[in-house]
């Protein structure tokens, strides 16, 4: 079931999308060689500390998880996609970082994610990067009144494979709202004009999650959350919570 949000619950969504971009900033700027993913978990909530706001990912354990997720940020360094772990590991100099936030104020929930790279950057990882963003950029144009699921889906799905990367399979988008996932399921891949119309007061969170290597495939670690890339290239996760309203898109979740 899709619930519309009304014009004022919406306005209210920004309280949380707002402190999910404090976070993200504090994250990236605390993010340098040497640094350890615990270290950007802490930086992650002291922003939510500071708000008042909780975390939807602290805790959270979905029917596929072992153990409760222990972190408020997803931190998925190099061939990690999505679901990393936030643990000792200490950023070297050229990795690949995406960072996953939420967070749950006022009874509404905001979720965003980020890419970027530490130290010297891999050419080919800031081309993996700026496809992630332009594919994010072009499911939210598609976010209109009178689209339909498949039109988003299908944006983001032709600038990542006109650029020659992989989407991974079962993972896309969701609903947002009282909870981190809602209904609809927002795909990374479809054909336009398919799937449930768009209409104002839906809130979707869209997140194209692309692979180097051009495959689809994926692996779990041992932890039950972490999930790499098959073949062992690089991944790029970019997300935003959006509103879709009379007047088009609007980002709840930037800055």
């Amino acid at each position: 079931m899709v619930e519309l949000k009304t014009e004022e619950s919406i306005n209210e969504m920004r309280a949380p999308g707002r402190v999910v971009a404090r976070a993200l900033a504090a994250v990236r700027q605390a993010a340098h060689v040497g640094v350890s993913l615990l270290e950007l978990d802490a930086a992650a909530r002291a922003v939510l500390a500071e708000a008042g706001a909780s975390s939807p990912f602290l805790g959270y354990r979905p029917h596929f998880a072992p153990v409760p997720f222990p972190g408020v940020i997803c931190a998925s360094v190099n061939d990690a996609i999505v679901h990393g772990v936030p643990d000792g590991y200490r950023l070297r100099d050229g990795d690949l970082v995406s960072i996953d936030c939420g967070a749950k104020l006022g009874g509404w929930v905001g979720d965003a994610a980020v890419s970027f790279t530490v130290g010297r950057p891999r050419p080919a990882d800031v081309r993996l990067i700026e496809t992630a963003e332009a594919a994010l950029a072009a499911g939210i144009a598609a976010a209109r009144p009178g689209n339909r699921i498949g039109d988003i889906a299908h944006a983001i799905g032709t600038v990542c494979r006109s650029a020659g990367y992989g989407i991974m399979e079962d993972f896309g988008g969701h609903g947002v709202g009282r909870t981190m996932h809602e209904d609809p399921g927002v795909p990374n891949e479809g054909r336009p004009g398919r799937g449930m119309q768009l209409r104002p007061g839906m809130v979707l969170a869209i997140e194209p999650m692309l692979i180097a290597g051009g495959t689809d495939d994926y692996r779990c670690d041992g932890d039950g959350w972490t999930l790499r890339t098959l073949d062992g290239s690089r991944a790029a996760h970019a997300e935003h919570t959006v509103a879709i309203t009379a007047d088009g898109p609007r980002i709840l979740t930037a800055l």
